[in-house]
């Protein structure tokens, strides 16, 4: 039974945020099942292949209930004063919500209209598309320390995961863009937290409604287009509700917790933590469910093993060499704010063999005294 059920399971991630994580099965032009989680709670997932079979047919509008309720839930915080609400830019809101809902409906169109394996090599795009526009427009560099790692990583999860590469146009168009607006909006979750000064708590708060809004109205449409059955004709019985409720529950950690990776680190680490998990996901699926595992499977998640180490140890040395050139400039800081030639320069007062001296003020209306 739990491996007629695993072999139904498939996957709607949601990165950048991907903002909510929850698992999906298509039967859409007979796709291969995969299955994935994203999040941190993908361990509970993994435990729970019920939940994913019960909601298979509403993936996309699954998504924007589980918005509403983290909204929800964030009002609730925020009346209790748990956060405090800090308003900015509605424009940069509403665009940033609207994006991130988009990204959300083409990585499901992508997976339904592609194979699984197709959609994989689409997932580890991902992380070089992000490298590239980080690069180009922020003029981030990245060493070739962890562009090495960065390969080495992306090389372990191609071989664990891709299987089958079947190739249409409409499927790769969609792909290219689920990639181009992922990697926007994961970027666009780091670069307004910083910009506006604002908690992943509050960038969530303020933009969780625009994207339950933006999937509410699309999901009915992309699932039909995906199942072929109609989203609000199912039938909701008491375990179905339990498991939404449930499901819902689960998303608001899900939620918070993407924002606060992206925002504290960065989108190429977050999406170094989703092949993590991915990798996780085969080993738990062979433990658990006793799926079928070979070499190949073992190798690929040995060498994303390896690069994730490498990774990780590269941004640490390289985060300290930054700390410790930032401090060592600040006491440099300091000893030329205390010369005196400086101090002069500036108008204060400075003592030369016992004579005070006072640097030249202009004065405005030195006209008027003349």
């Amino acid at each position: 039974m739990a491996k007629n059920l695993k072999l139904r399971l498939n996957s709607v991630e949601e990165d950048a945020g991907k903002l909510l994580a929850h698992l999906s099965t298509s039967h859409h032009r007979n796709r291969h099942p995969y299955f994935t989680a994203d999040g941190l709670p993908f361990v509970f997932f993994s435990f729970c292949p019920l939940l994913t079979w019960v909601l298979k047919d509403a993936a996309t509008t699954l998504t924007s209930w589980h918005l509403l309720v983290t909204f929800c839930s964030l009002h609730v915080a925020l009346w209790m004063k748990l956060f405090e609400h800090k308003p900015f830019d509605a424009r940069a809101v509403m665009g940033f919500g609207i994006l991130n809902g988009i990204s959300i409906g083409l990585l499901n169109l992508s997976l339904g209209f592609n194979s699984v394996g197709f959609y994989q090599m689409t997932k580890l795009a991902i992380i070089p598309c992000t490298v590239l526009l980080e690069t180009l427009f922020f003029r981030k560099k990245f060493s070739r320390n962890v562009q090495l790692s960065l390969a080495i990583l992306l090389v372990g999860v191609g071989i664990a995961t891709v299987t089958d590469l079947q190739l249409n146009l409409l499927g790769s168009v969609l792909s290219v863009l689920a990639v181009i607006t992922t990697c926007i909006a994961q970027i666009m979750t780091n670069t307004i937290q910083k910009k506006f000064k604002v908690s992943s708590t509050q960038l969530l708060y303020q933009s969780s409604p625009y994207q339950a809004l933006t999937l509410f109205i699309t999901g009915p449409i992309l699932d039909w287009l995906l199942t072929n059955l109609n989203v609000f004709a199912f039938n909701y019985t008491p375990q179905v509700l339990f498991f939404i409720v449930l499901s819902c529950l689960i998303s608001v950690s899900v939620n918070f917790s993407t924002f606060l990776v992206i925002g504290k680190t960065s989108p190429v680490t977050y999406q170094v933590l989703g092949h993590l998990k991915t990798c996780l996901v085969l080993a738990f699926g062979y433990i658990l469910l006793r799926d079928p595992f070979s070499w190949c499977n073992i190798l690929g998640i040995l060498i994303a093993v390896i690069g994730m180490v490498l990774y990780s140890y590269y941004c640490t040395v390289e985060n300290q060499q930054k700390a410790s050139e930032a401090s060592t400039k600040l006491p440099e800081a300091k000893e030329s704010e205390s010369d005196p030639l400086v101090s002069v320069e500036n108008g204060a007062e400075t003592v030369a063999e016992g004579v005070a001296l006072k640097a030249p003020v202009w004065k405005a209306n030195k006209d008027l005294q003349a």
